[in-house]
C-alpha cells in the first residue's frame, strides 16, 4: 500500500498519498460520502432525502467502525491531497453467498469526492485496496457497482477488473419503491 507521497518530491506538484484511515478522519470521510451520494443518487432518491443527509450522522458511524471494525481484515483507506481527504475506500472479506471466505476480499466502498475526480485519487485507492487485500491473504477482489455507472465500470475495467456475471438488486427503502441494480466485477490479486 502506498503510504508515502507520490511523485517527484524535488519538483512542485501535488502532495498526494493513500493511508489507513484514522478516527480523526471520520468527519472528512463523512463529508466526502454525503457529497458523493448526493451526486450519485440524484434522480434515484428524492431530493428531500438527499438534502437531509447529515454528515454528522455519517461521521459517528465512521468513528465507530474506525475504532472497532467488525473484522480484523476490515480496512478504511483514505486518499489525501496534503492533509485533505479526497476519497476513501473500505476493504474486507467478501460477504456474498457464492464468495470463498478465504480467497475473496471485497472493496465494499470506493468513493472520490465529486469535485476531485480525474486527479488520480481513485487509481491510488484501487491500487492500495488491491495491495491491502493481498496483504490480508485474499487472492481475488470483488466490487459491486450500480449497473448504470459506466464511468466507474470503465475505470475499473481499464485497471484490469472484469464483470463476473453476478448481479443483484438493492431495495433502498425496504418497500420496493427505490431499487438499484448492481453488477459485480472481480480481479485476480496474485499478480499484484
Amino acid at each position: 500500500m502506498s503510504t508515502g507521497r507520490i511523485g517527484d518530491m524535488s519538483s512542485p506538484g501535488a502532495d498526494v498519498s493513500v493511508r489507513v484511515g484514522w478516527t480523526d478522519d471520520a468527519d472528512a470521510i463523512a463529508a466526502v460520502q454525503v457529497r458523493a451520494w448526493r451526486e450519485e443518487y440524484a434522480g434515484t432518491l428524492p431530493d428531500d432525502v438527499l438534502s437531509a443527509l447529515d454528515p454528522a450522522d455519517f461521521a459517528e458511524a465512521w468513528r465507530a467502525s474506525l475504532v472497532k471494525p467488525k473484522d480484523a481484515r476490515n480496512r478504511v483507506l483514505v486518499a489525501l491531497e496534503r492533509n485533505t481527504v479526497r476519497g476513501f475506500a473500505v476493504t474486507g472479506p467478501a460477504a456474498d453467498p457464492d464468495a470463498d471466505p478465504v480467497a475473496d476480499g471485497e472493496i465494499v466502498e470506493l468513493t472520490v469526492d465529486p469535485g476531485q475526480t480525474r486527479h488520480g485519487h481513485g487509481s491510488r485507492l484501487v491500487q492500495a485496496c488491491a495491495e491491502t487485500l493481498k496483504a490480508d491473504r485474499f487472492t481475488r477482489a470483488l466490487i459491486w457497482l450500480t449497473s448504470t455507472d459506466d464511468v466507474r465500470r470503465g475505470f475499473l475495467v481499464g485497471a484490469g477488473w472484469a464483470a463476473d456475471g453476478a448481479h443483484r438488486e438493492l431495495d433502498l427503502h425496504g418497500d420496493g419503491s427505490v431499487r438499484v441494480k448492481q453488477v459485480r466485477l472481480h480481479t485476480d490479486l496474485t499478480d499484484v
